[in-house]
């Protein structure tokens, strides 16, 4: 009896493919998933969108910069603008003479100070980890002048209707000038009829004078002046114009 339940249990074991031909039980087969390879980011070189000067003084000059890209394809702000003196150093990144480090932003400026004035630059850009921009090399960009021109005007002559003045511009410098601005405010309805020795270009109560084409480069401690024939119902007391560049 034992014997006939015995091979009636092995017959069932092997129909069903738990057993072996040697009638070991076998174990469920179990399906292992293959894992999915994580994508790696191809991202172009990160830079900012643009980059140009938007400032100057005689000792500054202000960077205005754009990104369009973030992380992980773009660069973590803060941003660092590095000026160099020639395009050749900017090329090779060498020689640096100065840098300023923006805030958090990706659209900002950054101002870099202690410059010599009447001097070029060249700027390029880079992170704070120092991952350096490839491409962009922004200049030549100038630092602005120290200020050498100084201008006094007179009143010539005097009627109901208007008058006529002089301007004079004197370089009080050790170098030539580069071309001179003079501007000041009227006080009334003063409008120029004629100007000779100087090109007009303020509009309304603000007047601005350039050099004419002949008279922009001043020796030192030379002079160049320029008149003006002005209409007004009224006439002033006198003109306070200020000197640039």
């Amino acid at each position: 009896m034992l014997r006939t339940l015995g091979a009636a249990l092995a017959a069932a074991l092997t129909l069903t493919g738990l057993a072996t031909s040697t009638g070991a039980v076998r174990s469920p087969a179990t399906t292992v998933a293959t894992p999915t390879p994580t994508p790696t980011v191809a991202c172009p070189p990160a830079l900012p969108v643009s980059g140009r000067v938007t400032g100057a003084t005689a000792t500054s000059l202000t960077v205005t910069y754009s990104m369009i890209l973030s992380p992980p394809c773009g660069y973590d702000p803060p941003m660092v603008v590095t000026l160099f003196a020639s395009r050749e150093d900017a090329t090779g990144w060498r020689n640096p003479v100065a840098e300023g480090i923006s805030g958090p932003e990706r659209y900002g400026t950054v101002t870099v100070g202690g410059l010599t004035p009447d001097t070029e630059y060249w700027f390029r850009f880079s992170d704070t980890h120092g991952t350096r921009d490839p491409y962009i090399i922004g200049g030549p960009d100038r630092t602005l002048p120290t200020s050498t021109c100084v201008a006094t005007a007179t009143i010539d002559s005097r009627w109901s209707g208007g008058f006529i003045a002089t301007v004079t511009v004197r370089n009080t410098g050790t170098e030539p000038t580069r071309g001179w601005l003079v501007s000041w405010r009227w006080s009334g309805d003063e409008r120029i009829q004629t100007i000779w020795g100087g090109v007009a270009e303020g509009s309304g109560q603000n007047v601005v004078v350039r050099n004419a084409s002949w008279n922009g480069t001043i020796a030192p401690g030379g002079s160049a002046m320029f008149g003006l024939y002005v209409a007004s119902t009224t006439s002033p007391g006198g003109i306070t114009p200020v000197c640039g560049r």
